[in-house]
Order: C-alpha cells, then structure tokens, then sequence
C-alpha cells in the first residue's frame, strides 16, 4: 500500500497533470459536430455498397432534390392560386445550389403533328386559364398525376432539384431560403420533404437533445448524489469527476475530429450513469470506511483495495459491452460504441485519480467521521439477506417462471424497420410523411438499374425497351412504385405528342424507325441532360426512378422476393436488373443486423466470460455468474415481443450494452465475496458480508443508472426512448437476480468447492 508521505508528495504532481490535459481538450470543443448523415449507415467492405457508388459515379444522386408541396384545400384549379405557385416557382429556381425547379406551371407538353410541325403546349395556361379544360389535360396524363399534382386535386408538388451531396451548412441555408421565400405568399399549407430536409431536421432536434440531456443529467445528478450521501460535500466531490469525463471525451471527439451522430446525442445520459457507477461505489465504500477506520488516509486505501479491482472489472465489462458494436458493421454504431467503451474508461481513470485526492484534501463529512458501527443499511440488508435464505425455492421457482414467460415473449419479437421510425408519430414530419404518401405514392425512394449484358444489343432497341417496359409495368402495379423518371415514361410521352396529345398512345412506339427519331430527339433535349436523368454516358446502363410507400422492411422483403420470382421467370436475355439506392441498403443492413448483433452479444459475453475466469480463476464461478445476467437479457427479449417493440438499429443496441452494465453488480457481489473466503471465513459469513457491504452501493448505483437512463425517455428519438426504458427494466430485474438469485446459487453449488478448501 502507498505510504502517506508519498501520496501528499504526488498528488499536486497528478492534480496538474490532469489541469493540463482538461485546458487541451477543452480547447478542441471548438472542433466537435453533429452528423446526421445515412450514408454512413451502409456497411463497408460489402458488394451492394460497391455497386451503390459505382451507380452514384454513372447517375446524380438519387437522393438530392426536396418535395414541395403546396396545398389549397379549395382545390388547385384557381387562376390567383396557379400565378402565385408560377411566380414562387421561378423565385425557387434563382436560390443558390438550387438546379431546376419541377412544376405544372412551367411544364409543357411537346406535340407532332403531320408534316413534321411541333407544338408545344403548357399543361396550364396562365394566361388563359380555363379550369375544366386545363384540370382535364392533367389528368389525362398519367406521368403527372401523384408526381407534380395530388390525385385528389387539393395539392401540387414543385420538385426542387438542388446540388448534389450538400453539406449540412448549405442544406441549412436552402431550406431557410425557401421558408423565407414562402412568406411572401399566401398558401394554405406548405409540406417539405427530401433528404436534405430530413437531415436538418434530425440535426435541429440532435442539438436540442443534446442540450436537454445535458441540463437533465446536471439535475439528476444533484438530487441522486443529495438522496445518497446528504450532504454538500458528497454533492460537490463527485460531480467533477462525472463531468470532467463527459468533457474530456467529448474534446477528444474534437480532437480527432469525430462528429457526434444521431445515437451519441445520448452520450451525456450514459456518461453520467457510468461515472457514477463508479463513483457511488468508491464513496460508499470509502464513507463506510471512515466508520471503522483510524485515519483519513487509511479509509481512502481500504475503499481502494476492496472496491479497486472490482471497479476496473465492472469498468472493463461495460467497455467492451459497449465496443463489441463494432462488430457490427455499421460506422455510425461501430462509432457509438468504441467512443462509448472509451468513455466508460476514462471515467473509470478520473474516478480513481481524482477521487482519492479529493478525499484526503477534503474529508469526509464529519458526521460520518465521528460515527462507529453498523448503519441503517447494514440492519436492512441483513434481514433482506435472512429473507433470501429462508425461500430458496421460492426464488427459484420464481425465475423458472419468469423465464418460461419471457420465452412466450422471445416468440413474438419481430426484427423490422421503417426509414422514419425513429421519430414519434405525432413528429410533424411523420405527419408530412404520411401526407405525401397519402396523396403522391411515397417519400420512399427507389431506384433499379437495368444494364446491358448483351454487346451485340443496343439499349435503343425496341424489343429489349418492351421488355423492360414490361418490368417498368410490374414495378407500377404489383411493387407499387410511382415512377418519376425512365427511358420507358419518356419515350411514351414523346409517342403521345407524336399522336397529337391523344392519351390513347401513351405507349412506347410501334416501330424501330419511330423510336430512332426519339432518339435523336432526346439527345439533343435540354443540351442532353435529359436523357441523362435516366441513361449513363456509355449508354449501357438505365435507371428506373420513383417512390413508394414506407411498408416496412418485411413488407418490402416480401415485394423484392416476389420481384425476383417475375424476373427469373422472363425469357428474355441480354439485361440485368438491380436494385440499389439509400432505402435498398438501410433496408439490406436491417435483415443482416441480427445476425451481427447476436455475434457482437457472443464476443461479448466470451470475453467478458474468459475475464471472470482470469479474475476469479473459478470455472463454477463464471457459470454461476452468468444465470443472473442472461436472466435480464432474456427478460428483456421477451418484453420486447410482449410490447411490440420491433428489433431494429436502434433497439438492438441494447442487448450488448445491456449485458456490459448488469454484469457490473455481480462482479462487486463476487470480488468482495472471494476477499472474504480469502481471509478463510465460512461460506455463509462470507456471502453475509459481502451481500451487506456491496448491497448498499449495488442499490444506489442501480437506482441511480435508472434514473439516467429513464432521462432518456424524455427523448426526441424513439431509437433513444426505448434505449432508456428498456434499459432501466433490465437493470431493475438485474439487481433483483443478483440479490435473490445469485446468493442461493452460491449457497447451492459453491458449498463442495468451500468444504473442501477448508
């Protein structure tokens, strides 16, 4: 043990060194940001990845336009109404980043008539409306009604195609633009949508949240450490090292320049939970030590020793709970997760650095110091203890039951995911969600690539083009997909004004030397950016645009393995269809999560497991250890099914974290109880002991993580909510098993191992 002289010698030193690195690291705050961005939710390393940023290198994003939606419930066809929407529409299209503004004030449609006289007709005629015959012409075109009008007539739809891959910062000044510019108008209502927006969005109630959990966790921390200790110094002490951590990692964010993301906007909740599990434990230990102890001094190296190695066991465990989610190969959770397990460390660094030296400069409260003997909590958790004892069966039978049931439960769980599911369905954007998919086929979007396969073949070549219209067919009326941009809609528009508007041709065209003269025409339309909305420069590679409704993953499973079952069945060779895009891939990381989540669980509770064994170097042990920590995990799975709560990326998290933390209370359980036998007592005074002196601190810290984690119900994100409720169920249930069933295992199965070592 370190003499007294050498540690006053030292602790300046320590105290400096530590003033230091807090300067630094507070000075690369400056550096920290939020990021919001989905493409980093795609696995690395994976072929659907691959061909998603080949396809972004051939196309423009699929993904970078906004829906504006602009309703008048009396119904569209007004003449004062259509002019605003004009003269807005060409205000949108002179915003900085903004490409082309979409509308059915600006569109027109190309006519051919015979002898090669063209025409050109605007869907509406601002300057001689007619509402009966220009309402008729709308919707008498197929590619415009649920894409630029709604099918019930009450809304429209300008499509804002801005740069591609904007940065937060411009996104921000866009939307602000268009707000700003929307003032000078009298629309009944204004619906947003796009990427971009969704983003901004998500950022705005990221900082929001931020900041919320900040100002919760500072209160919570106050009333717990107040409730636990009941004095100013017991409030003071620990909050320098809870915060002092929670600023230290978010400086090293900024020093390495790692943007916080959606799920690290809970970071402050979880931070705090963890620097107080440590820090109740050492306090405890060390305020019940003043009570036996001769010095100061002594009672801080006594509250060392015994809770010392368990600590940094507890701090390890929570660690890699939290750092097994890099096996998940998702940046932003694999991000989560090793910032997290690092934090978990950090904290558990401060708290026996600082900790110590605040002890000996600042001692314990005096009532607690001239105080000898037992407390209130040692006579509580003895009879707590003798009521364990005498119902071992009881206990037993009740967790068999408690288990068959979260078996029940464990049945009804059902992995699924929807893009917008992380936001409560009162959210206004759920709700200008649901809006649009309601009266325009979706916000969802989707892209298949059609390629050439067959050299000797032309994409221009109309029985290959019938083929995919065909596809492009099945898409619009089995996969339910409002097709926005094709070769195929833009050749069957072209073969309508061939035929003089006559909706009877919206149809691709009879011959090859018809389509041929399309061709001619599409390539030289708009300078040729036409035709490359939807064909590649090589002219090998098509693609197929549109949105449909957010059914959920297993809705769209289902859809791609019907579509697949149609594709295998056509004859026709020389094309290969593919699908990709944003919603693909989210969708394809979602059916693959379960499977890296039960293999992060697995290393998890390996290494966590092989840990034990080094520590306790008891194989029974490790076994005992682990039937009331998988207890909760099982109880947690089973709730879920009971709940409806889908497993998702937000919800599967849980698991391996979950396992970290619970795991916490029964190494300080088992430590103190292997410290007792050491010093040769019996089995029963040693589980007494131990089961009284960690009791204490095992309730407080359990109390106090679940009144951090429940902050989180108080979440924006329903990712997060579920985060914080379920968590505080499964540490509920932990603590039970680790006071009721963990005892009466030891007593069951360590007595031969504890006879013989006598």
């Amino acid at each position: 043990m370190m003499k007294e002289s050498k540690f006053r010698k030292y602790r300046w030193l320590v105290m400096g060194l530590l003033a230091v690195v807090t300067v630094f690291l507070g000075i690369q705050l400056k550096n920290t940001k939020l990021d919001s961005s989905v493409e980093k939710m795609f696995p690395k390393n994976d072929a659907e990845t691959e061909y998603f940023h080949e396809f972004r290198a051939k196309f423009n994003s699929e993904n970078d336009y906004l829906l504006l939606i602009i309703e008048r419930k009396a119904g569209i066809f007004d003449s004062t109404f259509l002019n605003s929407v004009g003269a807005y529409s060409q205000k949108l299209s002179k915003l900085k980043n903004v490409n082309n503004v979409t509308s059915i004030t600006n569109q027109k449609e190309l006519l051919l008539y015979s002898g090669g006289i063209k025409k050109q007709i605007a869907y509406i005629d601002l300057k001689a409306f007619d509402p009966k015959r220009d309402s008729a012409r709308i919707y008498n075109k197929k590619e415009l009604v649920k894409t630029l009008v709604s099918n019930d007539g009450k809304s429209l739809c300008l499509f804002i195609k801005h740069d591609d891959y904007l940065s937060n910062e411009d996104a921000e000044v866009l939307i602000t633009s268009i707000k700003n510019t929307s003032k000078n108008y009298k629309f009944d209502n204004l619906v947003l949508f796009g990427r971009s927006y969704a983003q901004n969005y998500v950022m705005e109630l990221m900082s929001f949240q931020m900041a919320l959990f900040l100002i919760l966790s500072a209160i919570l921390i106050i009333v717990c450490l107040f409730l636990a200790f009941r004095s100013i110094w017991g409030i003071l002490i620990p909050q320098l090292v809870v915060f002092l951590g929670m600023f230290w990692l978010l400086g090293g964010m900024g020093l390495f320049n790692s943007p916080i993301n959606i799920l690290l906007t809970v970071m402050p909740s979880i931070m705090f939970v963890v620097s107080m599990s440590d820090v109740i434990h050492l306090v405890s230990r060390y305020l019940d030590a003043l009570r036996t102890e001769d010095t100061n001094f002594d009672a801080i190296m006594l509250a060392i020793k015994e809770v010392g190695l368990a600590t940094l066991l507890t701090s390890l465990t929570t660690a890699i709970g939290f750092m097994s989610l890099y096996f998940i190969p998702i940046e932003p959770l694999q991000k989560f997760g090793i910032i997290m397990g690092i934090g978990v460390l950090i904290a558990f660094i401060l708290t026996f650095t600082i900790l110590p030296i605040l002890f000996y400069t600042f001692p314990g409260p005096k009532r607690v110091q001239g105080k000898k003997g037992p407390s209130k909590w040692d006579s509580r958790l003895k009879r707590l203890f003798i009521l364990v004892l005498r119902n071992p069966k009881r206990i037993l039978i009740a967790a068999i039951g408690v288990l068959l049931l979260s078996g029940l439960g464990i049945t009804l769980v059902v992995s699924n995911n929807y893009m917008m599911d992380d936001l409560p369905e009162d959210d206004p954007l759920i709700q200008d969600v649901a809006y649009i998919s309601d009266h325009y086929g979706g916000t969802r979007a989707f892209t298949m690539t059609v390629a050439l396969t067959d050299t000797s073949k032309s994409i221009w070549n109309l029985e290959l083009l019938q083929e995919i219209d065909t596809v492009q067919t099945y898409l619009e009326t089995k996969y339910y997909v409002q097709v926005r941009s094709s070769l195929i809609t833009a050749l069957k528009v072209m073969n309508r004004g061939k035929h003089s508007g006559d909706a009877n041709y919206y149809a691709l065209p009879e011959s090859q030397k018809r389509l041929n003269s399309f061709k001619k025409a599409l390539k030289i339309s708009n300078e040729g950016k036409t035709v490359r909305l939807f064909m590649d420069s090589t002219q090998t590679t098509l693609q197929i645009n549109g949105f449909l409704d957010d059914a959920g993953n297993i809705e769209i499973t289902q859809r791609n393995k019907e579509l697949e079952k149609f594709l295998a069945k056509r004859d026709f060779k020389g094309v290969e269809y593919h699908l990709t895009g944003t919603s693909h891939l989210v969708d394809k990381n979602m059916r693959s999560l379960v499977q890296n989540m039960l293999m992060g669980l697995g290393i998890s509770i390996l290494v966590i497991v092989l840990l034990l064994g080094l520590i306790f170097k008891s194989f029974r042990v490790v076994l005992i250890s682990l039937v009331p920590n998988l207890l909760p995990l099982i109880v947690l799975t089973g709730l879920m099914g009971f709940l409806g709560i889908n497993i998702k990326l937000s919800t599967a998290i849980i698991f391996s974290i979950a396992f970290g933390i619970v795991v916490d209370d029964t190494i300080h359980l088992l430590g103190k109880f292997r410290h007792e036998l050491s010093k040769g007592k019996s089995l029963i005074y040693a589980l007494q002991r131990s089961y009284i002196t960690t009791g204490k601190a095992m309730i407080l810290t359990t109390l106090i993580l679940c009144a951090g984690f429940f902050l989180m119900v108080f979440s924006c994100f329903m990712g997060t909510f579920y985060l914080g409720f379920l968590l505080t169920v499964v540490l509920v249930v932990a603590l039970i098993a680790d006071l009721s069933v963990l005892p009466v295992l030891l007593l069951l199965f360590y007595k031969k191992k504890s006879t013989a070592s006598k």
